[in-house]
């Protein structure tokens, strides 16, 4: 193993070609006042694997690949699992009077 920095984190983003977008996460006590701290940073990583959005990723640090890109994703820890969407029930028409909606049922719309 080489003595490079690396993070695990989610994937936000996969919009970019060979580019995701990485959110790290990290929770710590705060040092005087004890409180619980969230603190979440992106970066943006090369990607060669073909990550999706969800999946748990490490990243490792590298040379400059571009202006914004500094990391590399080394490994899918864990897939994203994701179910189809479903279809939608109601459909909104225009608005009619007063600026109110009328919705009318999928079945009744159809026919």
């Amino acid at each position: 193993m080489n003595n490079r920095r690396r993070m695990t984190g989610v994937v936000t983003s996969n919009k970019m070609m060979k580019t995701v977008l990485v959110e790290i996460s990290r929770t710590y006590r705060h040092p005087l006042y004890g409180k619980v701290v969230h603190t979440r940073h992106a970066v943006k990583a090369h990607d060669e694997i073909g990550c999706e959005v969800g999946d748990q990723v490490q990243i490792v640090e590298s040379r400059p690949i571009s202006r914004d890109k500094r990391w590399v994703v080394e490994a899918i820890l864990k897939h994203e699992v994701r179910t189809a969407d479903t279809a939608v029930t109601e459909i909104v028409a225009e608005p009619v009077d007063a600026g109110v909606a009328v919705v009318e049922p999928a079945a009744e719309a159809q026919s």
